[in-house]
């Protein structure tokens, strides 16, 4: 009779191989929780612990499961569980996985047989590859998804505002730690591949690359010939990642918002400049009269806001319909509490409202998109 497996050795003995493999990888290793658990029918994680299904995990050659065992890591420390809320979840896990297989893959890890693969598509973010699923060739049902990984619901424990800040701040700290080692080691600091995922955990607390993606491909090389043009030639992805990306924010200055409110909206800023190479950005402040243009770029410092006033939002579209040709502008992002005179007509472009706790309720904005920034629980 063969001998009983033991997951705890042989995790023991992945974590000393991966930190001498890959001295990044293997550190983060020591920041997750493993659960040896037979409710599961492969492995997965619920943001904080990684499950594992002995049976199944037995079944694997030893470079498959250092693979499983780093995918279920990098889930967990890049924050797809918290990062798929209310989003499709079969989707979103399966460009998860499209993501963090293209990581290993790059890495030279020995995938399982079954696992998600999509080369085209891997070197995008996860939102980024969401959004491609849905209005592409790649639709979900191309993709058996028959062990989902990642797991939020109530029974395997969501994360509340609290808990997910204290997750959040847990695996930065494993990257930072991560990195420290992996330095000490002379082996750099941090896998190539990994960095474009890095930097949706940057910043201020909303996806830029996500939610500025989402009103690039409204552009007019959008997904209305995506079949033709990226079928066979493979450049369709590339020309769209390569766009110019023309942000105009106006930051609230108000009277009715207050310093940390403020300091809020410039980190949201400072995130917005980082989300795209490609990215120009005219920088207002507004109360009720328009402060600037502010010509930015990443890693720009901020001018010091100006206002104090009451509000007025018109001054700023005014603005842009005067000095701007409405096609040339990707996205008109407003960072307010709501409170304020709107146009009576909407513009010509998209505009995106980014609302502090306890702002104007989203059915009261005449136009555009509203989003909301987390309040402190």
């Amino acid at each position: 009779m063969d001998a009983k497996f033991d997951l705890d050795s042989t995790l023991s003995l992945l974590r000393t191989r991966l930190c001498t493999r890959t001295p990044f990888l293997g550190s983060l290793l020591l920041f997750a929780e493993t659960v040896s658990t037979d409710t599961i029918s492969t492995a997965a994680t619920n943001g904080r612990q990684i499950m594992i299904n002995p049976q199944f995990f037995e079944r694997l050659t030893l470079g498959q499961q250092e693979a499983v065992l780093l995918h279920e890591v990098l889930h967990a420390a890049l924050l797809h569980v918290s990062r798929g809320t209310a989003r499709d979840t079969k989707r979103w896990n399966i460009a998860a996985d499209i993501v963090v297989n293209g990581i290993l893959t790059r890495e030279g890890f020995d995938l399982p047989m079954d696992s998600i693969r999509e080369q085209a598509l891997e070197r995008f973010s996860v939102e980024e590859v969401y959004d491609l699923l849905e209005k592409s060739p790649w639709d979900k049902k191309n993709f058996p998804l028959e062990s989902p990984d990642l797991l939020s619901d109530d029974k395997q424990g969501s994360l509340g505002n609290e808990q997910l800040r204290a997750t959040e701040a847990h695996w930065r700290n494993a990257f930072e730690q991560a990195s420290v080692m992996a330095e000490t080691l002379l082996q750099g600091s941090l896998p190539a591949s990994i960095q474009r995922e890095l930097e949706t955990l940057k910043g201020g607390q909303l996806n830029w690359r996500h939610y500025l993606w989402r009103y690039l491909v409204r552009t007019p090389i959008d997904f209305r010939d995506f079949d033709r043009r990226f079928v066979g030639k493979r450049i369709y992805l590339e020309t769209l990642e390569g766009e110019t990306v023309s942000v105009a924010v106006c930051v609230d200055t108000s009277g009715s918002i207050n310093n940390e409110q403020i300091q809020t909206f410039l980190s949201e800023v400072q995130s917005i400049l980082l989300a795209y190479p490609h990215l120009e950005c005219q920088l207002y402040y507004a109360d009720a009269k328009l402060h600037g243009p502010y010509a930015l770029t990443a890693h720009a410092n901020l001018p010091t806001p100006v206002g104090g006033g009451g509000t007025d939002f018109r001054p700023f579209f005014r603005e842009l319909m005067h000095d701007n040709s409405p096609t040339t502008i990707t996205v008109a992002v407003y960072l307010t509490d709501g409170y304020g005179n709107f146009p009576s007509d909407p513009p010509p472009f998209p505009v995106l409202w980014v609302i502090t706790p306890g702002g104007l309720d989203s059915n009261y904005f005449p136009f555009g998109e509203t989003v909301r920034l987390l309040g402190e629980s």
